[in-house]
Formats: C-alpha cells, sequence, structure tokens
C-alpha cells in the first residue's frame, strides 16, 4: 500500500500525541469509499486489562461496529481508511487540533488549530458514573448483548450503553415538564432493536413509577418478534413492538413521540404523526436531508450563498440546516415551542442535532407570518417544497 505523504504526516502527529500521552481522540469522514453505508469512524483510547488499545466505532448508516486494536494495529488501520476512502480526518489533542483533507485525490491538505480539549478522558470505563439506568439486575440489557449474564457491561457494548444513558438523560429533562397524568402513550418510531425502548420503559416504571403504554415502531419483522420476546420475558406488559413504517402507524392518543435517526423524510412522517396527535412533546433527531438537498441542486437559486454551494461539503450542511430549520418553524406554527441544539454522547459518537416541540398549553392562533417566513427561504434557496408542508398540507 503506496501512503501519500500527507497521510503519513498526519498519522505521525497521532502516534506523537499516543506516545506523550496528549491524545484525546480522532475521527473521520466524507467517506467515498467502496464499502456500502460506511459513513464515519470514531477512535479513542481506552485501557483493557492494563493495555493500552484504540477503540474504534464503525458507523454505518443503520448500525454502529466496535473494534479495539492494539495501538501499532489502530494506526496501521487508520493509514488504510485514509487511504482506501475517507476524505477527512481529525485528531483532537491537548496541544493541538489537527485537521486533514484529501479534496479530489489531487490535493492534500492539513491544518492546525488552537487545541479545542485540554483534559484527556479517562480511560477506565465509567464503572463510577451514576448511571439512569443501572447495568445489574436488568435482564433486558443481557438479552439485547449489552451485559453478561452478572450485569457486567460487554467490552464491545460501552459505548452503547453510555448512549443509552445518555438518550435517557435528555428525555428525562423533557419529560419532568410534562404532568404525569398526560404521560400515558408513548411511541418510539423506528425503535430498531429497541435498545432506547427498553430503557425508556424501564425508565419510567421502575424510577419514576409511572404505569405508561409504550410502544416500538419497527419495519423488520424479525427485529418486531424478538423485541416482544424480550418484552414478555422481562413482564414488561405496557411495552409492545409493531410491523409498520412511520407513514403507515396510527398515532392517534400519543402523548410523547420519539424518531431519533429516521432516515430523510422519515422524520417528517414522524413529526407529522406527533402534530396530528397533538402530542405533548415530540423528539426527532434527523438523519440524512437528501429531500431538500436535491430540490437545492435541481434549481441552483443565485444568491449570496453561490461561493459556499460549489462544494459539496457546504451544500450538505445547508441543506442539512434548512431542512430542520423549515421542521422546526412547522412545529411553531401548529402551536409548539421548539428548542434546536447538538448533542454529543459521552460516547464516541458524531455530533446530532435534535429537534424538541413541547405543546404550549394556551390555544394560540396560528401565525401567519410563519408560512411567509417558509416561503420566503424556499425561494431564496430554490426550493419546490418541503415534504413535511405536503404532509401538513401548507403548501
Amino acid at each position: 500500500m503506496s501512503l501519500n505523504k500527507k497521510i503519513i504526516e498526519f498519522t505521525s502527529h497521532i502516534e506523537e500525541s499516543l506516545s506523550n500521552n496528549t491524545f484525546v481522540k480522532l475521527s473521520l469522514g466524507n467517506y467515498r469509499g467502496i464499502e456500502e453505508n460506511l459513513k464515519n469512524v470514531y477512535i479513542k483510547k481506552i485501557l483493557i486489562k492494563g493495555e493500552e488499545k484504540l477503540s474504534f466505532n464503525f458507523r454505518y448508516k443503520t448500525r454502529d461496529i466496535f473494534k479495539n486494536y492494539t495501538i501499532a494495529e489502530g494506526i496501521g488501520k487508520i493509514n488504510a481508511l485514509l487511504n482506501d476512502g475517507f476524505h477527512t480526518a481529525n485528531l483532537f489533542s491537548t496541544v493541538l487540533d489537527l485537521n486533514y483533507e484529501n479534496i479530489n485525490n489531487e490535493k492534500f491538505i492539513i491544518r492546525k488549530n488552537a487545541p479545542s480539549n485540554t483534559t484527556i478522558p479517562s480511560l477506565e470505563h465509567d464503572k463510577n458514573k451514576k448511571r439512569l439506568i443501572a447495568p445489574k439486575g436488568k435482564q433486558y440489557l443481557y438479552e439485547l448483548k449489552i451485559t453478561d449474564k452478572e450485569g457486567n457491561v460487554n467490552t464491545n457494548s460501552q459505548d452503547k450503553y453510555r448512549q443509552i444513558n445518555h438518550y435517557i438523560e435528555i428525555l428525562s429533562s423533557l419529560i419532568k415538564d410534562i404532568p404525569s397524568n398526560n404521560i400515558n402513550k408513548i411511541v418510539d418510531m423506528g425503535s430498531g432493536k429497541g435498545y432506547l425502548t427498553f430503557a425508556l420503559y424501564d425508565y419510567l416504571s421502575n424510577v419514576l413509577k409511572l404505569k405508561t403504554q409504550v410502544t416500538g415502531v419497527e419495519q423488520r419483522p424479525e427485529i418486531v418478534e424478538l423485541c416482544n420476546k424480550i418484552a414478555k420475558s422481562n413482564n414488561f406488559d405496557n411495552l409492545n413492538f409493531v410491523q409498520s413504517s412511520i407513514e403507515k402507524f396510527d398515532s392517534r392518543d400519543t402523548n410523547i413521540l420519539i424518531a431519533l435517526h429516521a432516515c430523510d423524510t422519515a422524520t417528517d412522517d414522524a413529526i407529522c404523526k406527533g402534530i396530528t396527535a397533538n402530542a405533548d412533546l415530540i423528539v426527532v433527531a434527523p438523519c440524512c436531508h437528501k429531500q431538500i438537498r436535491r430540490e437545492i441542486e435541481k434549481h441552483k437559486a443565485h444568491n449570496e450563498l453561490d461561493f459556499l454551494t460549489k462544494y459539496g461539503i457546504f451544500t450538505e450542511r445547508q441543506a442539512e440546516m434548512i431542512t430542520d430549520g423549515i421542521r422546526a418553524l412547522i412545529l411553531e406554527y401548529f402551536g409548539y415551542k421548539t428548542k434546536v441544539f447538538e448533542f454529543i454522547s459521552d460516547a464516541h459518537t458524531p455530533k446530532n442535532v435534535m429537534i424538541v416541540g413541547t405543546k404550549k398549553q394556551s390555544s394560540i392562533t396560528k401565525d401567519e407570518r410563519i408560512l411567509q417566513e417558509i416561503k420566503k427561504t424556499k425561494v431564496y434557496f430554490g426550493i419546490e417544497y418541503h415534504h413535511l408542508e405536503k404532509l401538513m398540507e401548507l403548501l
């Protein structure tokens, strides 16, 4: 394998930061290789049985794969990944931040910036941190392969366990503002294997002592069957999973609707279901923003931001902001107080945007100025329609 000089230079900085104990974390992005659905790789240093290793989180479109390597193996793997498809990388250390970029296999750039992290993260697993979902005595965590029979979190599931707790921390802070007698039915759209759904039910039942009906909505029948089996074996009587798309699910009487990482317009389907159900709380963490990006690329509106949209990565980021910004405006139009914020798990997960809509208690007349603001935004960026507009019949 012949490596570009800039890759060698970049990985030499990684090796140096590891050897002098200034390494914080590393991320690889802008993947253009042949491995289907691979998006990012996140790397941190961990301590396993007294030996320092590099933990790799391979982030795919619908799943994460975790692998641990010795330091030498890890450096070799990073070299291979940069050589075989990843066009950007970001090294964070307590001395400096380093950004590597491969521009169309013609130009390679390394930029040095002031360090954004001045503290070395602990290499130990978070045994002493109090979690809302403790691992001991949780049979469902064992059946989901998060823990062993004794309740010890499996090595390859440490990040997933932290991620579950991080989500529960966020949701617990949002739920506390809703009267408990209004929390009767919660729907988790696109629940997947149900990690969050089970943990949320556990938190509601065993911490808040609520008798809330929780439903996970998932299209894959084998996953639905597995999750219902686990729910039954754990005597989670008010937890069930149904096979359905978000679009076709009957969301009537839903008090809280959650949709984490529903791809592209599936997030719009979820928001629509929440609004039409008059849900008290709608929480979504969007994934992919293809519909608006296609609109921008199709119509190529000319404005002051032309200098940005000639770069694909900026077009992608712009599409993300416009998509989620209009979603927040539509929620506001239908009487929701909205928050949009970036959250980062203490696990090595990528930055995410979370959109939260909380139903205002008082009856508020729809503000037509919001629709005018959406209309002006669409004209400016050359957007014919936003999918959520169409679903909510605002066109």
